[in-house]
């Protein structure tokens, strides 16, 4: 999996970096998912190497401009264009009234399948919200003035190594057969021999787990879903001295993201929606918030508009 951040400023964009927004793309499959979609996500997306044609789902966080107001332009390039397979789109119980009106009142038609589903009971039930062939999507509340969702993206466990070796030895003709061999199946030889896959590969090799948690103070529910991730995209809008703002403003600093991180027992870090206050040249810069969280989580790093990072699980740190 790789993730490429498309908008890391929260609130409003600065000349150096868009709002909110981290694209998902899953190579083995052909596919890109969205997380929010703030003002001129699409440019951000032209802007990169990511193919907007490969775009199947968006899941947004919350409500706040920042995280929608490129929505309803994407969508309509994407029914411009002609191509588009269908899109899933998952967020917030008024992510729908906001879409429709703002697609009616534009006389902008979706020529493509379009699907807006609530994650309201998912979060509240601790059930999986997407369980597809070989990923599982669970989200959380999270603690901001509006109702916001962390989501949790793990890749299924994928088959050991498959001894071609073995499978000579037992007479299995190459072809096909290996193919569902090799992804665990069973499958009948014509002389009637039931071979079992799991029997021919090695222990199964761990999948990937990100989190993308944005907006919210410091949440129990956010540790929680954090567990064991390989990566976990936490917000860090103030420095920890301004944590006094921060609550006002049920948002995090640094600290809190990584306190989150610590506790979770995630392999690495990674701070975004910084506010435009901590621009470089300023009193406080970036930096100085990522010193903050290194102080308590060692393995954190700043995110910045396109930056793109191959995820590879680690099993050291799963819980």
């Amino acid at each position: 999996m790789q993730v490429t951040f498309l908008g890391t400023s929260s609130g409003v964009p600065t000349r150096g970096r868009n709002v909110s927004s981290v694209a998902l793309r899953l190579p083995q499959r052909s596919e890109l998912w969205l997380f929010d979609c703030g003002e001129a996500t699409q440019h951000q997306i032209l802007r990169s190497e990511l193919r907007i044609s490969q775009l199947r789902r968006i899941f947004i966080t919350h409500m706040h401009g920042d995280h929608i107001f490129g929505l309803p332009g994407l969508l309509a390039s994407l029914g411009l264009a002609g191509n588009c397979e269908g899109v899933e789109l998952y967020g917030p119980d008024l992510l729908r009234d906001y879409l429709e009106g703002t697609l009616r009142t534009s006389s902008t038609r979706i020529g493509y399948p379009l699907r807006i589903h609530r994650v309201r009971c998912a979060a509240n039930n601790s059930a999986i919200l997407v369980d597809d062939k070989d990923l599982l999507v669970r989200c959380t509340a999270l603690n901001h003035r509006v109702p916001a969702y962390a989501y949790r993206i793990e890749q299924k466990p994928r088959a050991g190594r498959f001894n071609i070796e073995q499978a000579r030895s037992l007479g299995i003709p190459p072809g096909p057969a290996y193919g569902h061999l090799k992804a665990g199946r069973e499958i009948v030889l014509q002389d009637g021999r039931i071979i079992k896959g799991k029997t021919l590969c090695g222990p199964d090799k761990p999948g990937c787990c990100i989190v993308y948690c944005t907006d919210t103070v410091f949440s129990e529910a956010a540790v929680n879903l954090s567990r064991g991730a390989d990566l976990l995209i936490h917000e860090s809008t103030f420095s920890h001295r301004e944590a006094e703002m921060a609550y006002k403003r049920q948002h995090s600093t640094s600290m809190m993201a990584a306190q989150t991180a610590a506790e979770a027992g995630v392999g690495q870090l990674i701070l975004t929606h910084l506010s435009p206050r901590y621009a470089y040249g300023n009193l406080l810069t970036p930096g100085d918030l990522l010193a903050e969280a290194r102080t308590i989580f060692p393995n954190t790093f700043l995110a910045k508009d396109f930056l793109s990072l191959e995820i590879i699980p680690k099993t050291s740190h799963r819980k």
